[in-house]
């Protein structure tokens, strides 16, 4: 849900098909994600339209081709088999019943781990630079603020300074009649935020690199799992680790963060249950909705 002006608008993967042809039914993917992207960012990221034999949109006047998924600029559609598609993935409002990976998906993870970490991801950074306008460290760090978060001081990107702000007034009120919100809250030890550099064990850029990602920690985690490249130090078959030897988060601060636009790392097979970043078009792209104010 959009904040425009006085007026809330639930914003959702059928909202943005609503503009399509009726001559292109169903819609093509590029149209589907560069109409998310244009809905997610209205302020950075122009209309979507078809141009050049492909789906494209602006960001403050250059244009960025879907191309399979790598978000290029014109000038390097040609190059785009060097890059790996960026990640629009399948994002579930609730977690699903936990079940343990049959033997033939075990062998698809463990394979998909091996070629991660012998072909490490390279995802073109150009659209996201541009969006963030971060294109070296230099820029990003210059796109930072510093704000007190959950009584933590973190340094975040200026446009989530409001978002995340919506985010700590949901989680306080919220707290004061659910205990277990509460307890976690108070058990913050750290809050990771900006940090230039790439994800694990790929090329490709983190979204912690632009100010837009927060990793939570607290004080102890006993012996629960958080992150899978930790987990597969001592344990090789980490997609056997079940919801309950994992350190999740309260529903409720998941809930939270997602109503304005963040998503959390605990939903992804390759889980990482300390993590939320900013993707509103995640959302959008799932059909769930945003409280976002603009």
């Amino acid at each position: 849900m959009l904040y425009l002006g006085c007026f809330f608008v639930f914003i959702s993967v059928s909202a943005v098909l609503a503009q399509t042809s009726p001559a292109q039914t169903p819609p093509l993917r590029a149209e589907v994600v560069m109409k998310a992207l244009a809905a997610a960012y209205p302020d950075r990221v122009g209309q979507a339209a078809f141009r050049n034999g492909d789906w494209a949109a602006p960001v403050r006047g250059v244009w960025y081709y879907y191309a399979e998924g790598r978000l290029l600029p014109d000038e390097l559609r040609d190059r785009a088999a060097e890059y790996d598609p960026q990640p629009f993935y399948n994002y579930p409002e609730n977690l699903p019943p936990w079940r343990e990976p049959g033997p033939e998906e075990a062998a698809r993870l463990r394979d998909q781990a091996k070629q991660r970490t012998e072909h490490p991801p390279k995802r073109s950074q150009h659209f996201y630079d541009a969006l963030w306008r971060a294109h070296t460290r230099a820029e990003s760090y210059d796109r930072l603020k510093t704000i007190h978060f959950l009584g933590k001081k973190i340094l975040v990107h200026y446009s989530i300074m409001e978002e995340l702000a919506l985010v700590e007034e949901r989680l306080l009120a919220e707290a004061k009649t659910n205990t277990q919100l509460r307890q976690w809250i108070n058990g913050i030890n750290t809050m990771d935020t900006w940090n230039w550099r790439s994800i694990a064990a790929t090329e490709s850029r983190s979204y912690h690199a632009y100010g837009v990602a927060l990793d939570l920690l607290p004080k102890s985690r006993g012996a629960l799992e958080t992150y899978w490249l930790w987990t597969a130090r001592t344990k090789s078959d980490w997609w056997t680790v079940p919801y309950e030897r994992r350190l999740h988060p309260p529903e409720a601060a998941i809930k939270a963060f997602e109503a304005y636009g963040f998503i959390w790392g605990g939903k992804w097979t390759f889980y990482d249950t300390m993590h939320f970043e900013y993707r509103p078009e995640i959302l959008i792209l799932n059909n769930l909705s945003i409280t976002d104010l603009r």
